[in-house]
């Protein structure tokens, strides 16, 4: 066999054994009902490395740096997050070996398995937090709409910086709550559902009151009004990104839509709330 075929199959067995030590690695954290699947995945990776060993005839180790980055992700980020990451990875490889199935297309089998076999039992796992997704999604997004614009207009109506800040605290406060309320009646009226109704309510009015934190956070800072907005406009974008990237990896859902619809609608609202602050301080003649 040739050197430079010998060469690509070394690294696609380093591959497989990786991923496999990612998996066990995964079977520990990932809850009873998932350890049965991880396990699965395990095995059907070490078959990988198996097949591959009979061609190389030596054994590799584990880029075990790859495995604990993986590891980590799924820990910190979610299980689901995790395995999706790892997919986009693989996808990388199965074009590489539909490059050699000409010469060797035993190749065909490894690749169907990472085609179907691992999306169907990835698709079997159930976390919490995807199941809660839909109710993260309404806070954040009410969150993002609702007090970029209203600080935008408290910016120009109040132009002080502390009472911006305890008003945007006490309105994104009571949304909150309102918010958390409105999830609890409306998943409570879903049929079919495997939403818990508290459960529901608690991640919408948690994530709605963590995104007011962050946004009011820059009023606190001693800048100027219009500076902490920027930044307020700054961290709204920011955290629109990294909400939508995670849930494009988790949920398949297009990203680059997602994005600019909610960037566009939270700083869409925010310039006309500075037009409507404007006129109703000219209206009113109110002076800061």
């Amino acid at each position: 066999m040739e050197k430079d075929l010998i060469k690509i199959l070394k690294k696609f067995q380093r591959d497989e054994i990786t991923e496999y030590y990612t998996y066990i690695m995964l079977s520990k954290i990932g809850g009873e009902n998932n350890k049965d699947t991880l396990i699965r995945l395990a095995e059907a990776e070490y078959s990988h490395y198996e097949f591959f060993k009979q061609y190389t005839r030596c054994e590799i180790k584990p880029n075990f740096f790859r495995a604990k980055k993986n590891y980590f992700m799924a820990k910190y980020f979610g299980l689901t997050f995790g395995l999706k990451a790892m997919e986009i990875g693989e996808q990388k490889a199965q074009s590489n070996y539909k490059d050699i199935i000409k010469n060797l297309p035993e190749v065909q089998k490894i690749l169907e398995d990472e085609e179907n076999h691992e999306i169907e039992v990835v698709g079997l796992l159930k976390e919490e937090r995807l199941i809660y997704v839909s109710s993260i999604i309404l806070g954040l997004n009410d969150a993002l709409i609702e007090l970029t614009g209203a600080l935008a207009g408290y910016t120009f109506a109040l132009d002080n910086s502390k009472v911006i800040a305890m008003v945007g605290l006490i309105t994104g406060i009571a949304a909150s709550l309102s918010m958390g309320a409105s999830e609890y009646l409306s998943s409570k009226s879903e049929k079919n559902s495997d939403k818990n109704h508290k459960r529901a309510a608690i991640y919408t009015g948690l994530t709605y009151m963590i995104t007011v934190s962050f946004l009011v956070a820059p009023f606190l800072l001693g800048l100027t009004p219009h500076i902490a907005l920027f930044l307020t406009l700054i961290t709204a974008v920011f955290i629109i990104f990294v909400f939508n990237y995670y849930v494009a990896v988790a949920t398949g859902a297009s990203f680059k839509k997602r994005f600019f619809e909610m960037t566009f609608l939270s700083l869409g609202i925010s310039t006309l709330s500075f037009i409507v602050g404007i006129a109703i301080k000219n209206i009113l003649k109110v002076d800061s």
